[in-house]
């Protein structure tokens, strides 16, 4: 997944201010205590922040 894709599917999910939110806020355990954007400046996969987002945020199976 790029980054663009990651944006994108976020603010579908949750909304252009609440997908700040989530991605600045909310520090993820799988994610190594980081918070989304930490996570991907630290170089782990979109792809792994993107599912991360989605289980701690109950998104539906077919919008992962």
């Amino acid at each position: 997944m790029r980054l663009q894709e990651f944006w994108r599917r976020m603010e579908q999910q949750f909304g252009p201010v609440r997908s700040q939110s989530v991605t600045r806020d909310h520090v993820f355990a799988p994610l190594g205590g980081r918070t989304a954007l930490d996570a991907i400046n630290a170089g782990l996969p979109v792809r792994r922040v993107w599912l991360a987002i989605c289980e701690a945020y109950d998104v539906p199976v077919k919008d992962r």
